[in-house]
């Protein structure tokens, strides 16, 4: 496990960029209920933002790559709108655990 941040670093109903020795998490907070994800476009393989902490569209409703404006469900990652549709953003475990949040490690899967 690795503590990421506290849950009070997130503002309610926005999302933060971490980052970790496996690259920058984007976690999305939405009251007590969080979403993360490898912060990486399934389109182009490059970062979703531009700017440091800058994930959500204007209306905060989803996830947007600030390079093509893709829009991605915040609670599963799909994308909804753009050059993606259909794809998904790598989904993360986290957990919330005394107010801190908390990244879990990635169980190893057989193809």
């Amino acid at each position: 496990m690795q503590k990421l941040c506290e849950l009070n670093d997130i503002p309610d109903g926005d999302a933060i960029g971490v980052q970790t020795p496996g690259g920058e998490v984007v976690v999305v907070r939405q009251g007590r209920e969080l979403h993360a994800y490898r912060n990486m476009c399934p389109h182009l393989g490059i970062e979703l933002n531009f700017m440091p902490d800058v994930f959500l569209d204007t209306e905060h409703r989803y996830i947007q790559c600030a390079n093509h404006g893709a829009l991605f469900q915040i609670e599963d990652g799909l994308c909804v709108f753009g050059p993606c549709q259909g794809e998904a953003l790598v989904r993360l475990d986290v957990q919330l655990i005394d107010n801190s949040v908390w990244l879990m490690p990635a169980h190893a899967t057989k193809d």
